[in-house]
């Protein structure tokens, strides 16, 4: 995601010049792709260069908050891939750190920028699909990951995280209240007992009533998968079919459609919209229209999912924020 970041900012984005690259292992040629930027191996060094007005953070999460709170103390706005912490008292530490600093603080949900769930959300907003009852959101991986090096959680963390967030995306003004969860161990069976949990379903409802339904698998044979859905009292919006283009073959064995293999295949615009509205914010000093409460939200929900899973109940969004 790195490196898909710096051919955005390098080649992608008028305007836009990428000074440095901070990154202990940096792959051979790395400057030389990204249009010669100065690699060097420590944010830090980023960070105290006053050239640099805002940097992009797609470390592991882990580092994340430690990372955002760096870069905000040095005076740089940030943009920083999800999770943004993997505790509300990190997020809560990033958002401080922002806020205190007076710079932008952008996560990366890019599904908000995604043709197709931004027309769903203006369908919303104008009325068209009323009041939402039922929503889902899907996100099933292309398979092939290594899973000692999955840590406990990141189905909630890093992978369902992008569905919590398109839920209250497209449920504007509703808050989630109680938090539903099972998941397993279904494609890596062996792994069970360490704890991975690799296919996940979660029930949540809302303030408003609405109930929806998040699911995730990291192994999906026909490639990456993702898809929404919301039914309102006027109609309902769909979002995604996985389908590399709009062409499909009838033959002998029946009618067959390409899918896309990976995220960056399905969504490349989606992740340039989102650091061209970043740049746009950092230049004209305005809020980033995905914030780090909107990180702190999605988060909760995780964290709830998680806790769900443990206790084989329902979890509300109050207890997690105790």
């Amino acid at each position: 995601m790195g490196l898909f970041h710096g051919e955005t900012l390098a080649r992608r984005l008028p305007g836009v010049r990428l000074a440095a690259v901070a990154d202990p292992a940096p792959p051979a040629g790395l400057g030389t792709r990204l249009g010669g930027p100065r690699v060097v191996g420590e944010p830090g060094e980023v960070f105290a260069d006053p050239a640099i007005d805002a940097v992009v953070i797609a470390a592991p999460a882990r580092f994340h908050t430690d990372l955002v709170v760096a870069a905000a103390g040095a005076g740089k706005a940030v943009f920083c891939e999800k999770p943004v912490g993997i505790t509300l008292a990190d997020l809560d530490r990033a958002i401080g750190a922002a806020r205190e600093a007076g710079v932008a603080l952008q996560v990366g949900f890019n599904r908000r920028f995604a043709a197709g769930w931004r027309a769903a959300r203006a369908l919303i907003d104008d009325g068209s699909v009323g009041t939402p009852r039922l929503l889902r959101s899907v996100t099933r991986d292309p398979g092939g990951f290594d899973p000692s090096r999955v840590a406990p959680g990141t189905i909630f963390l890093e992978t369902l995280i992008h569905d919590f967030d398109t839920l209250r995306f497209l449920n504007p003004g509703a808050e989630p209240v109680e938090v539903y969860a099972t998941a397993d161990a279904l494609v890596q069976p062996e792994w069970r007992s360490r704890g991975l949990m690799d296919t996940a379903v979660v029930n949540i409802r809302f303030d408003n009533g609405a109930m929806a339904v998040a699911e995730a698998c990291f192994e999906a044979s026909y490639g990456y998968d993702v898809r929404g859905e919301v039914l309102g009292s006027g109609g309902m919006a769909t979002m995604g079919d996985g389908r590399r283009n709009g062409m499909a073959f009838s033959g002998p064995a029946g009618r067959l459609v390409e899918t896309v293999r990976g995220d960056q295949e399905l969504f490349p615009e989606a992740y340039t919209a989102e650091l061209a509205a970043f740049v746009g914010a950092v230049g004209t000093g305005t809020a980033s229209p995905v914030t780090g409460e909107d990180a702190r939200a999605a988060l909760a929900i995780a964290l709830a999912a998680a806790e769900s899973v443990r206790a084989g109940r329902p979890v509300r969004i109050d207890e997690v924020e105790k």
